[in-house]
């Protein structure tokens, strides 16, 4: 396929960085720095300072991140987990893995958990509220710190889609005990491969994840415990590193492209576009994705890939009717209805004005227009 617009241009995002890239991985390589060593810390260090937040852990992928929280909360059979179906199944796996039951909360017209259904699914069982800020938007936190600390429940934020996002002037990832971020390279911050980590204020917290990430070991030849091989190896973290300081502009960059996909196609009948970089007070959106809705959805899909543009669908299958999980007992209208109708659009800071219009182009071209 000869795409015009790609969903994620990975062979230009490498054009334009290689420059700045070639000597960080050689002078990593070349120092003998693969594992735990300075390029990890300073990362840390500076993701901690970004989010305002007291520790960062770098992890080998978000999954895991939450797979170590999961352990350091002690969560088993019994205990309850409350998030929403509309994400990837990796927000709840680790918790289930674990014994724990997922109980699910409908979503809302943002495409978030709609917080005013999470109080009638707190129950006494109730250990861990998994808000999930999708798409770079963050979820009405207030709602959530309420309900959760009325059940004595810890809140883990799922901010894989949000770094750099901020709610009523905090940073997504900065409101409950802890929070994960994924770095999987079609991320805003993106490593070349796997990578994600743990944001917490809990300095006990944070040391025992520290163990936990690296078999339970507090010295080289020293064990506190059973734990896993989670590690966040130094390459990549050095190419993180990097990335983070172009973050800043990079979200400006997202931002000024979800301004143009808005002004092009507000307004057309039949599709439903984001809520608007400057339209909500509260949040400073980042646009990990643009997502819009359609009832006409999939040959919408089919009429821009033939125009050389690709999108993506997160997800056509809820995660309640996915096989196997034993969850197709839940009802949850809003995100059944959802994943018939979303697609999102190309959304990268790769992207030029050009683009964007072509996209719009052919989406008016699609609706008639």
């Amino acid at each position: 396929m000869d795409w015009r617009v790609r969903f994620v241009d990975y062979p230009e995002q490498w054009r334009r960085q290689r420059a700045e890239l070639l000597p960080i991985i050689e002078d990593t390589i070349a120092r003998g720095d693969l594992m735990l060593r300075q390029q990890l810390h300073d990362f840390e260090e500076h993701l901690a300072a970004f989010n305002h937040s007291a520790r960062a852990v770098g992890v080998s992928n978000c999954t895991d991140g939450l797979r170590l929280l999961a352990h350091a909360l002690d969560i088993g059979p019994g205990d309850e987990v409350v998030t929403v179906a509309h994400t990837f199944i990796a927000t709840v796996s680790p918790f289930v893995l674990r014994g724990a039951k997922p109980v699910f909360v409908d979503i809302g017209p943002d495409h978030l958990m709609d917080t005013t259904q999470l109080a009638a699914a707190i129950t006494e069982r109730t250990r861990v509220v998994i808000p999930v800020h999708l798409n770079g938007r963050t979820v009405d936190m207030h709602a959530v710190g309420k309900a959760a600390a009325s059940a004595g429940a810890v809140i883990v934020e799922d901010a894989a889609q949000a770094l750099g996002a901020t709610f009523d002037g905090r940073t997504a990832g900065t409101f409950g005990l802890a929070s994960t971020y994924s770095f999987y390279p079609a991320k805003m911050l993106g490593a070349l491969g796997d990578a994600g980590a743990v944001l917490t204020d809990d300095q006990d917290l944070a040391n025992r994840l520290l163990r936990l990430r690296d078999h339970g070991r507090v010295q080289k030849a020293e064990i506190d415990g059973w734990g896993y091989n989670c590690r966040l190896d130094n390459l990549q973290a050095a190419i993180l590193d990097y990335r983070l300081g172009k973050l800043p502009g990079w979200i400006e960059r997202r931002r000024e492209l979800a301004r143009r996909y808005d002004e092009r196609l507000r307004g057309i009948d039949g599709l439903r576009i984001p809520v608007g970089p400057d339209a909500d007070p509260l949040r400073r959106d980042v646009y990990q994705n643009y997502p819009v809705t359609t009832d006409r959805r999939d040959s919408l899909a089919e009429h821009l890939r033939a125009d050389g543009i690709e999108t993506l669908i997160s997800w056509p299958i809820p995660l309640h009717h996915q096989r196997g999980l034993g969850l197709d007992h839940w009802k949850l209208p809003r995100t059944e209805e959802l994943c018939r109708q979303v697609l999102s659009l190309p959304m990268q800071v790769e992207l030029e004005d050009w683009q964007i219009d072509h996209v719009a182009d052919s989406i008016y071209r699609f609706f008639g227009k």
